[in-house]
């Protein structure tokens, strides 16, 4: 049965001041949401309260309609899986040595490494594309593949729900998209719940199925992005202004946003003051 995930009434601080208030949320099963808002908005505040990594001031968080504080650790890790931002392995620990450490919550005195637990490890790396880099060491390896290794051990967890806290940080645009088209065919293939938190507002456009706005210490706005971005909330959330139309290509909502920059007007002429010169 897929792992249902919600909070009632939660609020988060840090110290005494409030970063989430009272907030109802229910992450949609078997679809890829993602988090969006300014930095310092909450949002990689209430990824980790979900993981259980930060213990609410009030409210709670239901995995499976149970009480999540009331889970046994390992438990909880049978259902989620957390790849928080920017992770260090180890000087000179291997693909394979990092991957192997998802099967830790299901390892005990009576229940040691298992054919289950050699096999999870196998289609993790498969799934990521590592089977060849497996001897590497994860701290020789570039951004986009150290990450690969990362989601890698998240899956060889064998949970329903990955949460991920901006997994395209620091990589480049390529690497972004090899990343985010990971995660969308684990959705795909496995109808895994993916939740995420990330800066790009077109990117997140484009992958999610349902998207948080947060802003002000609770839910802006929540939905599918073509319901729910539009201009004002670019406006009210990120305080910026912008014009929202169709990425061509995928016809999800695509903000682009005023600011200062060269116009295609101001190129031309410069190509022609070029060529009066030669």
């Amino acid at each position: 049965m897929a792992t249902s995930l919600e909070t009632k009434q939660l609020t988060l601080t840090y110290g005494e001041k409030p970063i989430i208030e009272n907030l109802d949320l229910h992450i949609p099963q078997g679809q890829i949401s993602v988090f969006i808002g300014k930095n310092g908005c909450g949002k990689s505040t209430l990824l980790r309260s979900l993981a259980r990594l930060l213990k609410p001031k009030s409210g709670s968080i239901l995995l499976d309609g149970k009480a999540i504080d009331q889970w046994q650790t390992k438990a909880v890790a049978k259902r989620l899986a957390i790849l928080p931002q920017g992770p260090v392995a180890p000087e000179g620990l291997t693909i394979l040595q990092l991957v192997k450490q998802g099967r830790y919550p299901y390892q005990s005195w009576l229940s040691q490494w298992s054919e289950e637990d050699e096999r999870m490890v196998m289609e993790a790396l498969h799934a990521t594309n590592l089977t060849d880099l497996a001897e590497r060491p994860v701290d020789s390896l570039s951004g986009g593949q150290r990450q690969r290794a990362w989601i890698a051990m998240t899956l060889a967890q064998g949970t329903e729900t990955i949460l991920l806290d901006e997994p395209t940080t620091y990589l480049d645009l390529a690497q972004q998209i090899e990343i985010l088209d990971l995660l969308f065919e684990l959705n795909e293939k496995e109808q895994r719940t993916i939740v995420m938190v990330l800066h790009d507002l077109n990117l997140a456009c484009r992958y999610a199925h349902h998207i948080v706005a947060v802003n002000d210490r609770t839910i802006y706005a929540q939905g599918r992005p073509e319901e729910i971005i539009t201009e004002q909330l670019v406006r009210d959330v990120f305080h910026m202004e912008c014009q929202i139309t169709h990425d061509p290509l995928y016809g999800s909502p695509m903000c682009i946003p005023y600011g200062k920059g060269r116009r295609p007007q101001q190129a031309q002429v410069l190509e022609l003051a070029a060529s009066g010169r030669s």
